[in-house]
């Protein structure tokens, strides 16, 4: 299942997942359902009660479902679940118009410290990875979350508007949303999110590298319905992690242009719960949720 329309991220996955899984044998036959709305819980709802038992279920999901269940007050949670595996990764990305006397991270934290509410940002969806590194990066650089100006926009090219046009101070989305207009010199990089430089833009710089300590990877995972038991947990759980090693993957992660953030199922299990944690704290801080 991708608890999503056709098209974006959760079902790109989850149709890459059906391609690697059949192309490589690991599994005769996978089909892909969509099912729209409410950021993912209304598919994590139907996987919970509907698929309970179920062996042969799963359901992509990622960074974005852990704050639309709180923002939805979803009554049903990624804990009521199977964790499967962690899969891919994106780091986001914070940039400046190039005019923007902005130069660097240190720069930008200092504004944010100084007066939080002055510092306008353009990202995605309220409760998103755009929204929730917008919180920690004005928490990480001493300023006051609760006081963040955020703005968000249904598509990067609305954000991507704002920017240019100077109505923001600042824009975060995955760095392929804004590549094109980097290279262009459109776009100033003000940092990434990632513990590491990454490999198609070396010359960004980290907020770790820069002081600010921040680090935020916008991922994406796979779960299976609650009440399996051992041996069809372990099935799932070998299948996927077989496919993940696999040639057939891993040439759909570099077409794709995704990170390989693997995290077998006790592993990502444990990830899990501290994102939450962290995703649940942050909403609170910026008052999103109570």
């Amino acid at each position: 299942m991708a608890p999503a329309a056709p098209g974006g991220g959760w079902d790109g996955t989850a149709r890459s997942m059906q391609q690697a899984l059949t192309a490589s044998g690991i599994a005769k036959s996978v089909q892909v359902a969509n099912v729209t709305g409410a950021g993912g819980t209304i598919g994590l709802a139907q996987l919970v009660t509907a698929g309970k038992g179920d062996g042969s279920q799963l359901m992509v999901n990622g960074f974005v479902m852990v704050g639309a269940i709180l923002l939805n007050k979803s009554p049903v949670t990624l804990t009521q679940t199977t964790p499967i595996a962690r899969l891919t990764a994106e780091a986001l990305v914070i940039v400046v118009p190039t005019e923007s006397p902005i130069k660097n991270a240190k720069d930008l934290a200092e504004r944010v410290k100084a007066d939080p509410a002055k510092v306008t940002w353009a990202g995605g969806s309220a409760g998103g990875a755009d929204h929730i590194l917008a919180a920690l990066f004005a928490g990480a650089a001493g300023g006051d979350a609760t006081k963040i100006n955020y703005i968000p926009f249904s598509g990067g090219g609305e954000a991507l508007a704002a920017m240019l046009g100077g109505r923001v101070t600042a824009g975060i989305s995955g760095y392929g949303e804004f590549e094109g207009q980097i290279k262009a010199g459109k776009l100033r990089v003000i940092g990434v999110s990632s513990p590491a430089r990454l490999a198609n833009a070396p010359d960004a710089p980290t907020f770790k590298e820069q002081g600010v300590d921040l680090e935020l990877l916008n991922w994406r995972s796979v779960v299976a319905p609650p009440g399996l038991n051992a041996a069809q947990t372990q099935a799932l759980a070998d299948a996927v992690g077989k496919m993940a090693k696999s040639k057939e993957w891993n040439e759909i992660l570099k077409a794709r242009g995704w990170d390989d953030a693997y995290l077998p199922a006790a592993e990502f299990a444990t990830f899990l719960k501290a994102e939450e944690a962290r995703v649940a704290k942050v909403m609170k801080d910026v008052g999103l949720i109570k």
